[in-house]
């Protein structure tokens, strides 16, 4: 059995992941099970574009907020807070802790790509 060689590492988001699983789909004939569990999640919780989950990871990213990586961005796009409490709470499972200010920034800043309710 061959042993693929990871070549890097980088964080994605559930929108990310559901546009690389579609590219794979269109070469291959079907996925395999572990594929086609995580595009069924990503087809559920993908609440927004690639398009707009990329303009709003430029968004984030412009904010300079200190000590934020891609990893925190990511999963602040997969969760969608729209108010500083829930930032806080989606970056509490980090070892960083933004300012009440950052949070709510963030959550500003989130709420403009947001799905409407």
């Amino acid at each position: 059995m061959a042993k693929p060689e990871i070549l890097e590492k980088t964080p994605m988001n559930v929108v990310q992941v559901k546009a690389a699983l579609e590219r794979i789909k269109e070469k291959e004939t079907e996925l395999n099970f572990r594929a086609a569990k995580t595009e069924e999640y990503a087809q559920d919780f993908a609440k927004i574009s690639l398009k707009e989950a990329e303009k709003l990871l430029d968004a984030l990213k412009a904010l300079e907020i200190p000590r934020l990586r891609d990893t925190h961005f990511n999963k602040l796009i997969d969760v969608m807070p729209v108010s500083d409490k829930h930032v806080k709470i989606v970056l509490s499972s980090y070892n960083v802790t933004p300012t009440a200010e950052n949070c709510k920034k963030i959550a500003e800043t989130i709420s403009e790509f947001a799905p409407k309710r």
